[in-house]
């Protein structure tokens, strides 16, 4: 094996170690104070194996009655899992008036993820952010697009 495929590989693991151990907890502590993260919203999920409630940090991917989302570790994600599990999630985009949206998510295997990506940076500043800091971790990226409820 090479060194050069094995840099990239650990930097992602760190990243990825990073993300679920100080990342998301600072965002998520963020939002119960009411301060989000502009370019950034909460993924609900329903765990697949206890039933309870899941919030997850992802970026806001709110394109109307649609909202995308970009699973940076593909199926091996604990919400993708739940996802498969029970499809009914909610999110809520930061913003002054973030409010809960119901939708039913669909894992898309035949998107392209990374072009996914690349649509949904250009949209804002913060979600550009949001989406090139979170594409430094993608091992096996796979979308998924929730269906939003009508309001």
């Amino acid at each position: 094996m090479n060194i050069s495929n094995q840099a990239p590989a650990a930097a992602r693991s760190v990243l990825g170690r990073l993300q679920q151990s100080v990342i998301n907890p600072v965002v998520r502590l963020a939002w119960d104070l009411g301060l989000p993260i502009p370019g950034d919203a909460l993924l609900e999920t329903t765990g697949r194996r206890t039933g309870l409630r899941r919030r997850t940090p992802v970026c806001d991917g709110l394109d109307g009655q649609r909202f995308w989302l970009i699973a940076q570790r593909g199926r091996d994600a604990d919400w993708v899992r739940n996802i498969e599990h029970n499809p009914r999630v909610r999110v809520k985009v930061s913003g002054l008036h973030a409010f809960w949206r119901a939708g039913t998510a669909h894992i898309l295997d035949d998107d392209d993820p990374r072009e996914r990506q690349r649509i949904l940076s250009q949209a804002s500043f913060p979600r550009r952010l949001c989406m090139f800091t979170s594409k430094a971790q993608n091992t096996n990226p796979l979308t998924i697009r929730v269906d939003l409820d009508s309001e």
